[in-house]
């Protein structure tokens, strides 16, 4: 498989590697970057699936982790451990990449997930129908799209995030999506799921929910402690599950005194 798709920013002595939620893409941690630019080089991956990245013919998440594992090799992490930071599916990537390959990270930072598995999946599936219902044939403009997904989708901000996702070539090939829809409509299950993996990392954790959110619940700290005993839960007030782009000096804040500390 060809090298995941990145964007580098920053030129601070951390090595610092971001992995984006479903649906999301590596530059959606540009601010955060932005603002930890003097104490980090950031590496905004793009995750299998998503943005420019290849495509597999799977979900898997343990496959994930060995993906991104390998561009972090490639990348130099075996000769020096870098700083992961997860959010949301890129959250359970981080952890699992922690627990498979603990030699390639010095610290580990998840963002509003847990290692649990949850029931329904009506959201997701919800948001992956709507959009594949989009006639891509048929769309004059990026505003086209918008309208078309505005009944199904009414939050503006959501939509926004989502067509993100929508690309046009430059050849004359019309519009495209860059995520892997096809793959994720048949893999909602499992991307709410959260397999059976066994090991500790007891390296240091930054555990970030965002106040608003529901996706790290009071019992999920036993568990994320189970894998990970050094974690140190925050909660990033008036943010929801998007937390970096809800506040995002509050998260490189977090960030950045996490890395001082540890």
């Amino acid at each position: 498989m060809t090298r995941l798709n990145a964007i580098e920013m920053g030129h601070g002595p951390v090595q610092l590697v971001f992995a984006h939620g479903v649906f999301g893409q590596g530059r959606n941690f540009g601010n955060v970057a932005k603002l930890l630019a003097d104490q980090t080089t950031s590496v905004l991956l793009d995750l299998p699936n998503h943005g420019r990245s290849p495509w597999t013919d799977s979900f898997d998440f343990d496959l994930f982790a060995d993906l991104v594992a390998d561009e972090l090799r490639a990348r130099g992490a075996q000769e020096a451990p870098i700083t992961l930071v997860g959010h949301s599916m890129g959250g359970k990537v981080a952890m699992r990449l922690a627990l498979r390959h603990p030699e390639l990270l010095s610290r580990l930072v998840v963002a509003d997930m847990s290692p649990v598995a949850r029931s329904g999946n009506d959201d997701f599936q919800h948001l992956i129908d709507s959009l594949l219902s989009l006639d891509l044939d048929r769309l004059g403009s990026r505003k086209d799209a918008d309208n078309a997904l505005a009944e199904k989708i009414p939050n503006t901000a959501v939509r926004a995030f989502l067509l993100q996702n929508l690309h046009r070539g430059t050849s004359g090939d019309g519009w495209q999506w860059l995520a892997n829809l096809g793959l994720l409509q048949r893999s909602v299950d499992k991307l709410i799921d959260w397999p059976p993996i066994s090991g500790q990392w007891d390296g240091p954790v930054l555990w970030l929910r965002g106040e608003n959110s529901d996706h790290v619940q009071p019992g999920d700290e036993a568990i994320m402690r189970d894998y990970f005993p050094a974690a140190d839960l925050v909660t990033i007030p008036d943010a929801g599950h998007w937390l970096h782009a809800d506040q995002p000096q509050a998260v490189a804040q977090a960030i950045g005194e996490f890395i001082s500390r540890s």
